[in-house]
C-alpha cells in the first residue's frame, strides 16, 4: 500500500483550488503552473473529481473549476477515492483470499486482520481531514513564512553598532 502520484497530485490540486477559488473559477493551467503538474494530467484528475461531484466546471471566458460544495465537507479520503487511488494494505484487496486470487474460499493469511485494521485507521484518519483544514494550514503556513521573512529583513538591516537588542523585534 502506498499513495501514488495520482492521489498526491489530486490532493495538492484541490488545496490549490481551495486557496484560489475566492477570486472566481480556477484554471487548470494556473494550478499546473503553481504546482508544476502537467495540464493533461490535471485534466484527467479533474474529470474524475467532477464525476464524483467534488468540483464543478465553469465554461467560457473566465471559466475554470470551483469546489462543488463547501471545503469543510470534502475530505482527503473522498479526493483520493475519486481518482481511483486504492488505499488498501492487504494483498487480497479485502477479498479474504490472501493466498491465491483463484482461491474462492476464505483462506486468510496470518496478517490479514492486521492490514485490515490498518486500512480502517487510515480511512478514519483521511476522512477526519477536510479540504478546509488543509487550505487553512496553507494559509497559516504562508503567513508564518511571510512573518519570518519580515523579521529576518528587519534583523539583517539593523547595524551591529546600533547597540540595540535584536530580540526586541
Amino acid at each position: 500500500m502506498r499513495l501514488t502520484t495520482k492521489g498526491r497530485f489530486a490532493v495538492t490540486a484541490m488545496i490549490d483550488l481551495g486557496l484560489h477559488q475566492h477570486a472566481g473559477p480556477v484554471t487548470l493551467a494556473g494550478i499546473g503552473e503553481r504546482q508544476r503538474i502537467s495540464l493533461s494530467y490535471l485534466e484527467q484528475l479533474f474529470g474524475k473529481l467532477r464525476r464524483h461531484e467534488l468540483v464543478a466546471s465553469v465554461r467560457g471566458p473566465g471559466g475554470g473549476y470551483t469546489a462543488a460544495r463547501g471545503l469543510e465537507s470534502i475530505t482527503v479520503a473522498q479526493i483520493i477515492a475519486a481518482v481511483d487511488e486504492p488505499m488498501d494494505a492487504t494483498q487480497c484487496g479485502g477479498k479474504r483470499n490472501c493466498h491465491s486470487e483463484d482461491d474462492h474460499t476464505e483462506s486468510v493469511c496470518m496478517t490479514h486482520h492486521l492490514w485490515t485494521g490498518l486500512n480502517q485507521k487510515m480511512m478514519a484518519y483521511l476522512n477526519s481531514i477536510s479540504l478546509a483544514d488543509l487550505v487553512s494550514q496553507q494559509r497559516v503556513g504562508k503567513t508564518a513564512v511571510l512573518r519570518d521573512q519580515r523579521v529576518s529583513r528587519v534583523t539583517n538591516s539593523v547595524p551591529a553598532s546600533a547597540g540595540c537588542s535584536v530580540a526586541a523585534v
